[in-house]
């Protein structure tokens, strides 16, 4: 079998059979195939794209390049969540210890940001002293001991998508639907959970801009899990503005927090029991939907969610303190107001560009060795629909730099757009697939 041969096939429009896929992912992992044969047979796939078999096969070859965790040690069905990112998108923060503190295991694998702000391990060491360096035997001891544990993925999980995905990423073939579906559920089914709910964004601050590919993409996920013998359900979700108000590490922090109290934002607490919903019904601790959402529920009134938070943060070498003391999570030198340049409703904010004035801050990363500032960000005095009259404080920003605040408050104030008349209400949840 010769790598320029199923070159030649695909640009064809043929149909790669399972074994040229393992044959391709297998050696080029081990260095056989070079960079420029695996960049040509991604631009072949980009333009006469994968059939449902095809897409499968790669997130299988993907998913088995590496090693494949055996989570059968946790009592338990093993529920996953997934999000494809967004703008202020904290939701594993609240939602992992509330569906702990009802029953499901959660045993997930998180990474860092690259981009708009950090991702869930950078948030969560908001907390001091808190680690996702854990070895699996933690893990694992872990999730059975408090029903609770994220760490960060190993460099042995589904490797072919690493490599695969830094090329795909300098030669313009990221915005494939094949290749996008099979890059996230290769690391998903490696992760070793028996169901995974999906959160497919949609909109300004999203991957997929489009209602429509939002739709595709989840389709063609879910397809994928169930192929491979997975429970699964997706949400598409709206991400044409930032979900909640909190828009950086330690303040996205403190709003999760916050919604474990039962005073979190109306979209992301919303957000946050849909989610939960599911994960209840696909773990079978729920009988129905009104019986998820009442266990969820529950489980913020009686306190039980915060304890589990508690609880986590400390297992994982945390401060718990932090919880309930706010004064121990990182802090801005400088917090002011952003005020409105005039009266009227907000119309639309163009949510990527709330995103990058965070990342202006110093709350995301330009590379993945740039430090992080876990202190910035903003936090969003007025959203889509509501009111605000000239001058009135539209956003709070923190900061410990006073140019990179200027310069990013001047581009923040662009991302917003307003109206005389009152905008329609947008739904957060857009389909369930």
């Amino acid at each position: 079998m010769r790598m320029y041969d199923l070159i030649m096939k695909k640009r064809n429009g043929g149909e790669l059979s399972r074994e040229e896929i393992r044959f391709f992912i297998t050696n080029y992992v081990n260095g056989t195939i070079p960079d420029y044969q695996v960049s040509a047979l991604m631009m072949a796939i980009y333009f006469q794209k994968m059939t449902e078999a095809e897409t499968y096969e790669l997130t299988m070859a993907m998913a088995e390049s590496g090693e494949m965790l055996d989570l059968s040690g946790i009592q338990g069905i093993k529920v996953d969540k997934h999000s494809t990112g967004g703008v202020g998108d904290k939701t594993s923060l609240a939602l992992t210890p509330l569906v702990a503190a009802c029953g499901i295991p959660v045993a997930k694998m998180s990474g860092r940001g690259l981009g708009h702000t950090g991702g869930t391990i950078d948030k969560l060491e908001s907390f001091p002293g808190f680690s996702t360096a854990l070895t699996i035997r933690q893990f694992e001891d872990n999730v059975n001991r408090i029903g609770i544990a994220i760490m960060g993925q190993t460099a042995d999980l589904a490797p072919a998508d690493k490599k695969l995905y830094a090329l795909r990423d300098v030669t313009a073939t990221v915005d494939n639907l094949s290749l996008i579906a099979s890059s996230i559920m290769s690391k998903k089914l490696a992760s070793g959970a028996d169901a995974i709910v999906l959160d497919v964004k949609t909109g300004s601050g999203a991957f997929m801009k489009k209602e429509a590919d939002a739709f595709a993409l989840a389709e063609e996920m879910v397809k994928i899990g169930k192929s491979a013998g997975r429970k699964m359900k997706a949400l598409i979700t709206d991400m044409d503005q930032p979900l909640g108000s909190a828009v950086g590490n330690a303040l996205e922090v403190k709003e999760a927090i916050h919604t474990l109290q039962g005073k979190g934002p109306k979209d992301f607490t919303e957000l946050v029991y849909a989610l939960g919903t599911e994960m209840l019904l696909l773990g079978g601790v729920a009988k129905n939907e009104q019986d998820a959402m009442d266990r969820l529920q529950g489980a913020v009134e009686d306190g039980s969610a915060l304890k589990k938070l508690k609880e986590f943060v400390e297992a994982q070498g945390g401060d718990p303190r932090a919880v309930e003391d706010e004064s121990l999570l990182p802090k801005a030198s400088v917090a002011e107001e952003i005020p409105s340049p005039r009266e009227g409703y907000v119309s639309s904010i163009v949510c990527d560009e709330v995103g990058i004035c965070c990342l202006m801050l110093g709350g995301g990363r330009e590379t993945k060795e740039s430090p992080i500032d876990l202190s910035v960000g903003f936090e969003l005095k007025k959203k889509v629909g509501d009111y605000v009259k000239k001058g009135e404080a539209l956003a709070g920003i923190h900061s410990n730099d006073a140019l990179k605040a200027k310069e990013a408050t001047e581009r923040f104030l662009k991302a917003y757009s307003f109206t005389d008349k009152k905008p329609e209400n947008t739904k957060l949840i857009k389909g369930r697939i």
